[in-house]
């Protein structure tokens, strides 16, 4: 029996109003795994799970891939679309991404501003600071402050030929680490020794295989260790808001339930919170992801 010729009708109107009605919808559902990814150091390690995990509240899909090496590494792999999102600081992702810029301006929302133009021509854009900050920062024993009535770097450079310096691989070649040493205070050291991680640099300070070393300001064992910072008194140091840097391809396709989560989580981090997040993990012995889940949960 042929259809009669109203319910055919109807039966291709429905088919045309579905057809429209999904044209009409809501855009299809983002596909894929968002990739966090750390640098080589604890702290950094912590910091990308907080903002993973901000990421997770919101349901949305993210893997954590940690160490997976320094910014000669993790920089490219950002821009070429290896990894999606890495958790920076803003002078030294600044430098890093203008090594010709002379001098980064004194201001962070100035800084931010500056790196956002550099990096949405690469492909990544450049979410907002935090109020948390950790800067290098550079230790001697109290012992040897004591003797030596060192409380800047400056009162380093007559006793620098004498020292030796320890830090981490890259350091010689960085300009907020040696070179800055060398072109800011004149610092030239006797030796320099490779530092695997901070706290074998805390260690080599307290038996006095090294003399200074590189730490950075937010470090726990600061708290525990007698060991103090000197001050930056010539200010090499450029402001290092913590920063949330995601590939513009990724930001665009997920929209505010990733940015607006890393952007609320980079509104409520503080410095004091770095502190109390490297103590869990330095000191306490809490791997990165339970004390960012701690944090979370407002311990």
């Amino acid at each position: 029996m042929r259809p009669r010729p109203a319910r055919l009708l109807a039966v291709l109107l429905l088919a045309v109003l579905t057809a429209c009605g999904s044209e009409t919808s809501a855009p299809p559902v983002p596909t894929g795994t968002i990739r966090f990814a750390s640098y080589d150091f604890q702290e950094n390690q912590i910091l990308v799970e907080i903002y993973a995990q901000a990421a997770r509240r919101r349901e949305l899909p993210v893997s954590v891939q940690h160490g997976i090496g320094t910014r000669e590494v993790v920089a490219p792999a950002l821009q070429q679309g290896v990894v999606d999102v890495v958790v920076d600081y803003l002078g030294t992702a600044l430098l890093f991404a203008r090594p010709e810029f002379p001098d980064p301006p004194d201001r962070p929302e100035e800084m931010h501003a500056v790196l956002a133009r550099t990096l949405g021509g690469r492909g990544v854009s450049v979410l907002d600071e935090a109020r948390a900050e950790d800067q290098n920062g550079f230790a001697v024993t109290q012992d040897f402050a004591t003797r030596n009535g060192v409380n800047t770097l400056s009162d380093l450079v007559p006793l620098a030929p004498e020292l030796v310096f320890g830090g981490p691989p890259e350091c010689p070649e960085r300009p907020l680490c040696l070179l800055g040493l060398q072109d800011v205070y004149g610092l030239e050291f006797g030796e320099v020794l490779p530092m695997a991680t901070r706290r074998a640099t805390v260690e080599a300070l307290q038996s006095g295989v090294i003399d200074v070393g590189l730490l950075e300001t937010t470090d726990a064992r600061l708290d525990v260790a007698p060991v103090v910072l000197l001050a930056d008194d010539r200010g090499l140091q450029p402001h290092e808001n913590v920063v949330p840097l995601v590939r513009t391809e990724v930001a665009e396709r997920w929209g505010g339930r990733l940015t607006d989560a890393l952007d609320e989580t980079s509104a409520r981090l503080t410095t004091d919170d770095l502190r109390r997040l490297n103590r869990w993990v330095e000191i306490d012995g809490m791997t990165p992801e339970d004390a960012a889940a701690r944090w979370w949960d407002g311990g």
